[in-house]
Order: structure tokens, then sequence, then C-alpha cells
């Protein structure tokens, strides 16, 4: 099995202020959504990390574009997710504070893959859907909305139950 990709950070040798900028490809997990697991379109991901260093520690942003595989939550399609992923991070050394300690930074050392997986989970939407005026299933037979023209998929409405015996006078 191969090393994890780590970024060494001290090696880049980055004075306070200066920067760097690392164009890498990176191959992330699928992410999970609801349990179900959503594969990533095309791999591996190109993806920009910009690493600054600041007076106690870095300052770090990585940004990719992801396009994620999913099913309709009202259709029940297929679904084509395109992600900008842009996040941000900030590293101080020594720092005790959570806030200014990046999960993805130990003993100097940054893991690209797990905050490129981690980001796309955060940019995945709550409810996952084909295209923004997804008209669903029908409720009565089940057909999907969008394959149909509206105003001649129509279904006899199921008669009154409070005027059973009334019918039943009729038969």
């Amino acid at each position: 099995m191969a090393e994890p990709l780590r970024i060494d950070l001290e090696a880049l040798a980055l004075r306070s202020g200066e920067a760097e900028r690392l164009e890498i490809d990176l191959v992330a997990e699928a992410p999970l959504l609801g349990g179900e697991e959503l594969p990533i379109e095309a791999t591996p991901i190109a993806t920009t990390i910009d690493v600054s260093r600041t007076t106690s520690g870095y300052a770090l942003r990585l940004r990719a574009d992801a396009a994620v595989l999913a099913t309709c939550a009202r259709c029940l399609g297929p679904a084509r997710l395109e992600l900008a992923i842009d996040a941000r991070e900030v590293d101080q050394n020594g720092s005790v504070d959570s806030d200014l300690r990046s999960p993805y930074v130990a003993d100097g050392l940054l893991d690209p893959v797990r905050w490129l997986h981690d980001a796309v989970v955060l940019a995945l939407p709550e409810r996952v859907l084909c295209r923004p005026d997804c008209a669903g299933l029908c409720p009565v037979c089940g057909i999907s909305l969008n394959d149909v023209d509206p105003a001649t998929h129509v279904h006899e409405r199921e008669p009154d139950p409070r005027f059973a015996k009334l019918r039943e006078l009729l038969d």
C-alpha cells in the first residue's frame, strides 16, 4: 500500500509573509450522503493549494473543481453535482485555541487528500436534485413528472368516501 500523500510545510522554507502555490492532482475518497456513496466523476482532481507563512504558522487555501454523481431526491434519477471547492485553514504553531489549529496539519505535515475529501463533503447541498426545477414523481402512478407533460398527465380522482352510501343507491 502506498504511503499517503503529505506536504511538508517546513520544507517549503517560507519566511513570514511569503507564499507558495502548489498545483497537485489528488484522488479523494468518495463522500457519503445519507449512507449512499457518491462517486467522484473524474479522478484525480486538479487541486491548487496556497500556503502562506504567518509570523507563527500558516494560512492555507485549497481550491478545486469536482463533479459528484448522485441520485435525485425528488425523481430518483441520476444527478450530477458540479462543486467549486474553496476551503481555507489556519494552523498556528503552539496555539491552544482549536480555531487556530488545522485538523489537516500534524507535525508540520499537511494531509491534502483528507482536506479535499472533507471540503467536498461540506460543499454538498442538503438535498441533491437532478435540476433545480425537478418535478419529482407522480404520487399516484410513480412516473417521473420530468418526462411527461403535466397538462396531459392526470388521474381519475378517488370518489369521496362520504358519499359511498349514495353511490350504493345508484347501483
